[in-house]
């Protein structure tokens, strides 16, 4: 989990890093360094959210977690793998907001990072010998339903990327928020409020 949470500290660090104010700044030619930075700023805000959301996630499944075995350390440094790639998604769309391959690039490593936060939970849940008791039962299909929404999300806005770069990237920031609007419908509901509660 430390090395975990390293990481998702160190990707949110790395974000940020692209956001960066020119030197001899004046009031003048403020308003052409907002618009210049505009879609930086929009793939950093993204970003920033998908990525809090894969690190919320991530901590919720291990807080049931008891035991670790070789298998899923190794499946959570896969997880890591396309997680870390996602300050180079985000800086390729910032620098090139209008070009379709730049949100096909944030794409595949949004759904390659959530492909794999799948297996690491598919993982966990056929293996409850790993979590404390009375962790699973019932209760699977609703993290399933939480991890699999935003990959049909991202596969849609890729697939618009070349019709428009416009639509594809609202979509992109369109993620988190439909993300908590499941979450909360789904607290709401009486026959999946604990289920949601206790994993995410």
């Amino acid at each position: 989990m430390a090395l975990s949470d390293g990481v998702f500290a160190i990707i949110i660090t790395i974000l940020v890093l692209e956001l960066k104010v020119p030197p001899h700044l004046s009031q003048e030619s403020f308003p052409a360094l907002v618009e210049e930075l505009r879609p930086t700023f929009v793939a950093w805000v993204a970003s920033f959210l998908i990525t809090g959301m894969y690190w919320v996630g991530h901590r919720d499944v291990f807080a049931r977690v008891r035991f670790v075995n070789r298998d899923l350390v190794w499946l959570n440094l896969l997880f890591l793998l396309p997680a870390s790639l996602i300050p180079f998604a985000a800086s390729v769309l910032g620098q090139y907001p209008d070009e379709s391959f730049a949100l096909h690039i944030y794409g595949v490593v949004m759904i390659a990072a959530s492909l794999m936060s799948l297996a690491l939970y598919g993982y966990v849940i056929r293996h409850p010998g790993l979590l404390w008791a009375g962790e699973v039962s019932g209760r699977s299909w609703v993290g399933y339903l939480l991890i699999v929404s935003p990959i049909v999300v991202y596969a849609i806005a890729m697939a618009l990327a070349d019709a428009s770069t416009s639509a594809s990237v609202v979509l992109f920031l369109s993620v988190p928020v439909l993300y908590f609007l499941l979450v909360t419908i789904l607290r709401v509901r009486h026959e999946t409020r604990a289920q949601t509660d206790d994993f995410f």
